[in-house]
């Protein structure tokens, strides 16, 4: 009996439904955690992923073991990246309006955030590959990833940068705001977008709806100026 449980636990499709299970059910208690007890640090993004290491520390289960199982929502991400042009098209007089001011804040937060990563990440040492890994960790998931894989980073460890990102940048951009005197909308929500993507712009919507629309907007936006530039920076950069 021990033995037939054994091999019915390590069963790859039963670890694969297992684990796929475990990352849907820790994505919505951590939603729920953070509708009730508003927190930056308890953002779905760091809280989700905390749940799931615990689990996997406990039942001794390799990262390679948990990805196999759960490949599918990471290839989830490419219907994903598609319907990024959705909140363009509908915010396209948004972009008629402001695309001077837009372009500008866009191009100077991208320069900053992938030279910035690349300096530092030379300053310490890093190699190659984490250094191709750090440069866009200011874009959303779908497109860091898809970037990360093209210019010879890895894009695993690209997903966790960008969530790390997005969680500091949410958390110190409110802080920020709170701070300075920023009293216009697009700047709040512009701000939020760039330096902490998919987690500034839930923390933008917090704010309001029109910090929420912009912030939204300039990820996506950056995402697609990234994915065409990051490659050949990173060329020029070798």
């Amino acid at each position: 009996m021990t033995a037939s449980l054994t091999r019915l636990a390590s069963d790859p499709l039963l670890q694969g439904g297992m684990w796929s299970a475990a990352t849907i059910a820790a994505y919505f208690a951590a939603k729920w955690l953070h509708r009730h007890r508003r927190s930056g640090w308890l953002t779905p993004l760091a809280t989700a992923p905390a749940i799931l290491l615990v689990a996997a520390l406990l039942l001794h289960t390799s990262y390679a073991d948990y990805i196999r199982g759960t490949h599918w929502l990471v290839t989830l991400l490419g219907p994903a990246t598609v319907a990024f042009a959705v909140p363009i098209y509908q915010q396209r007089a948004l972009v008629r309006r402001y695309w001077l001011v837009l372009a500008a804040g866009i191009a100077a937060g991208s320069a900053t955030a992938m030279l910035s990563a690349w300096v530092f990440a030379t300053t310490l040492g890093l190699n190659g590959t984490l250094r191709l890994s750090l440069l866009p960790r200011s874009m959303s998931t779908p497109f860091a990833m898809a970037t990360s894989h093209d210019i010879g980073g890895d894009p695993e460890l690209t997903a966790l940068f960008v969530i790390l990102t997005g969680v500091l940048g949410a958390t110190f951009g409110q802080v920020l705001l709170a701070r300075l005197p920023i009293r216009s909308a697009l700047a709040r929500g512009a701000l939020l977008g760039m330096s902490a993507h998919g987690a500034g712009t839930a923390k933008a919507r917090e704010l309001g709806r029109e910090e929420g629309t912009i912030a939204g907007l300039v990820m996506v936006l950056v995402g697609i100026v990234n994915v065409l530039v990051a490659p050949v920076l990173a060329w020029c950069l070798k």
